[in-house]
């Protein structure tokens, strides 16, 4: 039978539906979460919102469509969960406002509230970002106007649109944002929300929704490894929320933005949304106490939360590690020591297990190697030093690990790292790769571009304090004035007819555009090779440049 109105009580059934469809796969979509950041997973915090949300409009049979959806709003605001908990509250605040004093809606009238309920989740959010569940409530709505006006009394249709234009978003989703990109996986918010109006529909059906847990597998299985180094550093370390209830008389929406702009000026990812009957605050900050303090000073303060990330993630990688030793050793691993974020990433795409930061001013110590080695659960691992001066150390730790075989690759610089880590063959014996990464490394000639910190006399070049220096294979050899002359004078001496490849990695003081200017020369240059660019963010050098 074609459904032409939602009253009260077929809406409270679609929205607990909805949360059922998303409770049944909430691990699924806890799964797609590839934020490494210690807030909750997203099907469970999604879950948590739904949940308080069907309390709060089960608490008496809704008939009028505009209370119900109102009553749903406002417990779905004060059982918000994380970031995704908080946008689903904002979805359906806008929701419950198109539906305001409507005892029954049209597929039109239920398309305008989704509509609305997308601005209000956009609204909410201080810097909107694109491919996640916000792009899919947007498209979605979107879709959802255009199909009623074209049937305006077909919920049937209108739901399969709903679900055909979410699919096809949340897959764009994995090319919107570089994490998900990486992780090769979609929004997890965005299949959550999904789920939400799967639950909706097989209500409108007459349909149970299933307890099997649906196939997501198309939708990409995490590759993002969640661990300290990867992580990179967390600014502010408490993730702080809590709700303001029985607001001051005297306080409007300016005192709520002007409390939301005291939250950004303490921290980041900041939520401030509800309206003067309740608000949901949510901020990372170093200073919690004084974002309570700002909160207390609008009305009550409800449901305080506080969590120490920093100490969430020292315990996630006590967890990940005691973990790693209960698995059986794989046969190789390997250790690299690194000198920027640009080379660690690089080296982590080349399956690196461990890294150890390092560099020309703060070389890693033997004690610093040897905790690297013990993180590696593999029988024989193969270190690269990457620094001239790391490579008695790496020494040094080797012949201290028990009960692993372990092996110092003499490289002298990251470039001639990646070329050894790239010569390794699984399934060639230890000795034979030991031999085939050093002779690779070894192949690799190097120039580096820096800057003199003192006056002297070096190879008859006199050279005063702040020139601009090349060195080719370590040897001062060039100077000037601008790194990108020095380096195009310097590649001049180096390359050969028989080279084939250059790769130019930038460093922490050279912006991407400059670095691509010299790409490009180069490649003018130097017809017959292949000239490619990575960002390798290292101090002191602007540029290392590899030849092969």
């Amino acid at each position: 039978m074609q459904i032409k109105m939602i009253d009260g009580l077929l809406l409270r059934d679609m929205v607990m539906a909805g949360a059922a469809m998303l409770e049944n796969n909430r691990d699924a979509v806890d799964a797609l979460n590839v934020f490494p950041v210690p807030d909750g997973d997203t099907g469970t915090n999604m879950s948590l919102t739904m949940t308080a949300a069907i309390r709060e409009v089960s608490q008496k049979d809704f008939v009028h469509a505009g209370e119900a959806a109102d009553a749903m709003a406002k417990g779905a605001l004060r059982g918000a969960r994380g970031n995704s908990g908080v946008i689903t509250s904002q979805l359906y605040r806008g929701f419950a406002h198109g539906l305001e004093g409507l005892e029954r809606v049209t597929p039109m009238q239920f398309a305008a509230a989704l509509k609305s309920g997308s601005e209000y989740a956009y609204k909410a959010m201080m810097k909107p970002k694109e491919g996640t569940i916000l792009t899919v409530a947007r498209v979605i709505a979107e879709e959802a106007v255009k199909q009623a006006e074209k049937a305006p009394e077909d919920f049937d249709a209108l739901f399969d649109v709903i679900l055909a234009a979410g699919e096809v978003i949340l897959k764009k989703t994995q090319q919107m944002l570089p994490a998900l990109t990486q992780a090769g996986v979609v929004d997890a918010g965005g299949r959550g929300l999904l789920l939400i109006y799967m639950g909706y529909q097989k209500a409108l059906r007459g349909e149970e929704v299933p307890k099997e847990i649906l196939d997501f597998s198309a939708d990409g299985e995490v590759m993002f490894k969640d661990d300290h180094d990867q992580l990179g550093e967390i600014k502010y370390a408490y993730c702080t929320e809590f709700l303001i209830q029985n607001l001051l008389p005297e306080v409007g929406e300016e005192d709520i933005n002007t409390f939301r702009r005291k939250l950004n000026r303490i921290g980041d990812c900041v939520l401030v949304v509800g309206d003067l009957s309740l608000v949901h605050i949510h901020v990372h900050t170093n200073e919690p106490g004084k974002a309570l303090n700002y909160g207390a000073a609008l009305g009550e303060l409800a449901d305080l939360k506080i969590e120490n990330m920093l100490q969430q993630r020292r315990d996630k990688a006590v967890e990940q590690e005691e973990n790693q030793k209960k698995k059986p050793p794989k046969p190789t691993g390997i250790l690299a020591v690194s000198v920027g974020e640009g080379f660690d990433a690089i080296f982590r795409d080349l399956g690196v297990d461990q890294i150890v930061k390092g560099g020309q001013t703060m070389n890693p110590s033997i004690e610093d190697i040897s905790e690297g080695l013990a993180k590696i659960n593999a029988s024989s691992i193969f270190v690269f030093p990457n620094n001239s001066n790391v490579i008695l150390a790496a020494q040094k730790a080797a012949e201290l690990a028990e009960g692993k075989h372990v092996y110092v690759i003499p490289t002298k610089n990251v470039a001639m790292g990646i070329a050894g880590i790239i010569a390794y063959q699984e399934g060639a014996d230890d000795e034979e790769n030991e031999k085939n990464m050093s002779e690779a490394a070894q192949r690799v000639r190097t120039c580096t571009v820096t800057y003199a910190v003192r006056d002297s006399v070096i190879a008859g070049l006199k050279i005063k304090k702040g020139d601009i220096l090349g060195l080719n294979n370590g040897k001062v050899d060039e100077k000037g004035s601008d790194p990108k002359l020095v380096a195009k004078e310097l590649m001049q001496k180096i390359v050969t007819a028989d080279d084939e490849l250059i790769t130019v990695y930038y460093g922490s003081d050279v912006s991407e555009e400059d670095a691509q200017g010299l790409t490009d020369d180069l490649a003018s240059l130097f017809h017959d090779c292949d000239v490619e660019m990575h960002r390798g963010g290292q101090p002191l050098y602007y540029y290392l440049i590899s030849v092969e």
